[in-house]
């Protein structure tokens, strides 16, 4: 009998949500990726789109080496089957490149023939996790816009909840964004998490219409610094490490999300509305 993951995927089936940040250092794509893994321990299908263009670097985090990107796709270089690889069991990546600042310039049949390659892709994914860059450029607003989803990733250093904020205020005022999930990574407690979350509920609550959902915090903790350092991922070298417990936990906090918003379909939808062909 043939496997669920052989079967062509439905897009409807799907939940596509994004992990952005206001600025960089985060620890988002760590963070995304140690996620997926977790995810994929409990059954689910993931497929990752590393979104950011200029520093496309979730191969390098899975220790694996691209074969080709989305670049290669735009150009006809390359199926979107060919360029994408399975970085772990029950995880697929779509490798970012440059050539994503190119999708701007294609005329509506290129991005319609990029989207119909999207919708004939041969495997079926629980959910796409998307990697964005850091800050407020028109590629992360666009790539956060289209998700179901928007996860964001922020620090106690006072720059990373200022830019959290200014980035949740422009994709609510330009792309009319109401709803946010938040995590706070490199917190020293749950109640520092707790607290940090407070104080970015409590200002956009005093400025904006918007929607916060604390997923939970990851505290700065050695083992997992050890591992960045080493290009490792945690959830894969020291699976004991009690900070696993922790992402395990936030893992299980998004399979468990609300609903997505079905306005916004699943992975081809995703695609059309990147490309404003929705």
């Amino acid at each position: 009998m043939a496997s669920a993951f052989t079967q062509p995927f439905k897009s409807s089936t799907t939940k596509t949500i994004s992990f952005t940040s206001g600025k960089g250092g985060v620890g988002k794509t760590v963070l995304l990726s140690n996620i997926a893994i977790h995810m994929a321990r409990q059954g689910k299908k993931m497929l990752i789109l590393d979104g950011d263009f200029a520093m496309a670097n979730v191969d390098i985090v899975f220790g694996v080496r691209a074969k080709g990107t989305i670049h290669d796709v735009i150009f006809g270089k390359k199926s979107v089957e060919e360029i994408m690889m399975e970085v772990h069991p029950g995880i697929h990546l779509i490798p970012g490149g440059s050539g994503l600042y190119e999708l701007q310039y294609m005329n509506k049949f290129q991005k319609r023939a990029l989207v119909d390659q999207i919708s004939r892709v041969n495997k079926k994914f629980d959910f796409m996790l998307v990697d964005t860059a850091p800050g407020i450029d028109d590629n992360v607003l666009d790539l956060n816009s289209a998700a179901q989803e928007i996860c964001v990733v922020v620090t106690p250093d006072p720059s990373s909840l200022t830019d959290a904020y200014a980035l949740i205020k422009v994709l609510n005022q330009r792309q009319k964004e109401e709803r946010f999930s938040i995590i706070c990574n490199q917190v020293s407690s749950e109640n520092d998490g707790l607290a940090l979350f407070q104080k970015l509920s409590d200002v956009t609550a005093k400025f904006l219409s918007v929607g916060l959902d604390y997923k939970g915090y990851i505290p700065y903790d050695p083992d997992l610094s050890r591992a960045v350092r080493n290009q490792q991922l945690l959830s894969v070298s020291n699976v004991f490490a009690p900070v696993n417990r922790l992402i395990m936990r936030l893992a299980e906090n998004v399979c468990r999300a609300q609903e997505p918003n079905q306005a916004k379909g699943g992975i081809q939808f995703y695609w059309e509305q990147l490309l404003n062909l929705a």
